[in-house]
């Protein structure tokens, strides 16, 4: 079974987290499964980019992303190359390694 690897993140998982995952989860949804309370303001519906991650190592062994999420991505704070929405990114059979940037560009926080 697959692990992501998430580095650790101030908030939400302070010491990082090492999360075993099926095959064809979100990132976003195994986040959520195990604590990790990663934002999804969209409720995961690929509409804001609050769940934006960076995946540092197994990227291409992601699926591509879809027209609409590269919209999306493109007013994600901090995109790089690698930047994912965790909400669409599903887990194939590779360990990823992922991190959640510091900022997002929420306007309306429910953990505020």
């Amino acid at each position: 079974m697959p692990q992501i690897i998430f580095l650790p993140h101030e908030e939400l998982c302070p010491d990082g987290k090492v999360i075993e995952v099926e095959p064809g989860v979100s990132i976003c949804d195994a986040a959520l499964a195990n604590g990790v309370e990663i934002e999804h303001a969209c409720e995961k519906s690929c509409a804001c980019t609050t769940c934006h991650v960076i995946v540092r190592e197994g990227f291409d062994s992601l699926g591509e992303a879809d027209e609409l999420e590269e919209d999306m991505l493109d007013k994600a704070w901090g995109l790089e190359p690698e930047s994912r929405l965790s909400c669409q990114a599903l887990v194939e059979e590779e360990d990823l390694v992922v991190e959640i940037p510091k900022y997002t560009i929420n306007q309306v926080s429910e953990r505020h």
